[in-house]
């Protein structure tokens, strides 16, 4: 065996956790054909178990953490605390999934090829969290961005999850595509598909203006489509619409939170300062004014479309790009500050946006629609799914005690500190415009009736939820709880996650 063999079998032992998501996929996929259809439900379950051991093995003393990352593949991976801290979030964006598939009325039926593709979904996710060469970055977001369009046109019979399907197929083929084209043009300004190697050469002066800037111009355009960014989130609320609740509540989070971490591993691994405080000076283009410029539009726009709609997953989709855009900020710095800030703020946005879908897919489940109509009274009929969903809408405009509170005020503090005032302002009052849509879904589950009108005019109708079982009313009652409780702990007392953060991100 040559030397180079050697040292790829040698870092299997640290590439367990997607070792580990990659056979629970084959097994449940090998259950699926040998088990009959009352088995089916305990599918979800194993899913689960295999994130839950992906999600051990990564964490801090479960392996050897080199200060300057571990090369794994003859560096196409690297293994520092920044790719432990994603392969945490991603097995806990993948468990709080298939919590919520475990009782969705819309995936009954599935079978094991949900849960199996879901595996190798956040599989994916880890790999664009390590991926060092712009290779492996390439077929990392491929393969979570093919499974997505299975996952979201998954489901049968409608033909609004299949729309929603080919819309996003579309949408990714061209996003794709264009980054695709923009890593060979850096391909051929230095030589290297190795971010740590290109760093160097852009330190050395390689490069042309033009073509750096339409190299990174095209590389934006796919990973923008990932994060759901202004101009790229056009497929946003049609997909979000369409797909069943579960999956949407896993788009919002799951590839989103990992366009962001890949994002940051290219632009800090090709594009930083070696001591991490800013941007290099790349033939003197305005790199951080550009994508503040991008943020502040991805914020408005989503925050403003938002204000208008009725459909609930629609109204989250343009929530979820929001969102994007306060994270896009943090982009502006550059720095570890900045980086720890969005990371901090995704674990923020992961429990309480994955709080409010939980509530969201119960209602969808009990009311049978997904219009805001459907969440009236909810306070009458739920009032502990109503004081929930009360604490997650709360988080998520950004005010005390609860987490998302906490969560922007890092974001907005790294913002004044790198001498940002002016973005933090505006994404302070961006805040103020999400109040009037989050406080809107508030008023019509705790202050309206629980009348409908009806669509011609006449009078109104009660709704007659449909009665949910008894066991799905308790699993989902603990995750809301659980979720609920966490968002206003962490509000409270949030310095043991920040300081966890901020050691897995020193070796960044």
């Amino acid at each position: 065996m040559d030397l180079v063999s050697m040292e790829n079998v040698a870092s299997l032992r640290h590439f367990l956790p997607e070792l580990v998501l990659a056979g629970g996929s084959l097994l449940i996929f090998l259950l699926d054909l040998i088990w009959d259809r009352r088995h089916r439900a305990l599918h979800p379950w194993i899913g689960v178990l295999f994130l839950l051991v992906a999600g051990m093995l990564a964490l801090p003393g479960t392996g050897p953490v080199h200060p300057e990352g571990m090369n794994l593949f003859e560096n196409m991976l690297v293994l520092d605390g920044f790719t432990r801290l994603f392969r945490i979030f991603f097995a806990l964006v993948g468990v709080l999934t298939l919590l919520m598939a475990s009782r969705s009325r819309e995936l009954r039926g599935q079978g094991g090829e949900f849960t199996a593709l879901l595996l190798i979904v956040v599989m994916g996710m880890m790999l664009m969290a390590g991926a060092a060469n712009l290779l492996m970055a390439y077929l990392a977001m491929e393969t979570v961005s093919l499974l997505s369009y299975t996952l979201v046109g998954s489901l049968k019979g409608s033909r609004r999850s299949h729309e929603a399907g080919l819309k996003y197929v579309i949408f990714g083929g061209v996003a794709s595509g264009a980054m695709l084209y923009g890593f060979s043009w850096l391909y051929g300004l230095t030589g290297t598909l190795d971010l740590a190697a290109m760093a160097e050469a852009f330190r050395g002066g390689a490069g042309q203006p033009l073509t750096l800037f339409l190299a990174l111009v095209l590389i934006l355009v796919g990973l923008g489509f990932k994060m759901a960014t202004v101009p790229f989130h056009m497929w946003c609320p049609d997909v979000y619409e369409g797909a069943p609740v579960t999956v949407t509540a896993f788009l919002s989070v799951g590839p989103k939170a990992a366009g962001f971490a890949l994002t940051l591993r290219i632009l800090y691994g090709a594009f930083a300062e070696r001591t991490g405080a800013g941007w290099l000076p790349l033939e003197d283009l305005p790199w951080p004014t550009l994508v503040a410029i991008m943020a502040v539009a991805t914020m408005f726009v989503g925050n403003l479309s938002a204000l208008w709609q009725n459909n609930l997953k629609r109204l989250m989709a343009y929530s979820s790009i929001a969102h994007a855009g306060y994270l896009l900020a943090g982009l502006v710095l550059l720095s570890r500050d900045g980086v720890t800030a969005i990371v901090f703020y995704l674990f923020a946005y992961l429990i309480m946006n994955f709080g409010a879908f939980t509530v969201i897919s119960a209602v969808v489940d009990e009311s049978g629609t997904e219009e805001i109509d459907g969440i009236r009274g909810l306070w009458r009929r739920r009032p502990f799914m109503a004081v929930m969903m009360m604490i997650f809408l709360v988080s998520l405009t950004g005010l005390p005690p609860a987490f998302g509170f906490i969560g922007k005020f890092y974001l907005f503090a790294a913002l004044i500190e790198g001498h940002w005032l002016w973005l933090a302002l505006l994404g302070l009052l961006n805040s103020v415009i999400s109040l009037g849509y989050y406080m809107r879904i508030a008023k019509v589950m705790l202050i309206d009736g629980t009348d409908v009108a009806s669509e011609d005019g006449g009078e109104e109708l009660a709704l007659e939820p449909a009665v949910a079982p008894a066991r799905a009313s308790r699993l989902t009652a603990a995750t809301v709880g659980v979720l609920g409780v966490a968002t206003l702990l962490l509000g409270i007392y949030w310095e043991p996650l920040r300081l966890f953060a901020e050691r897995g991100l020193g070796l960044l």
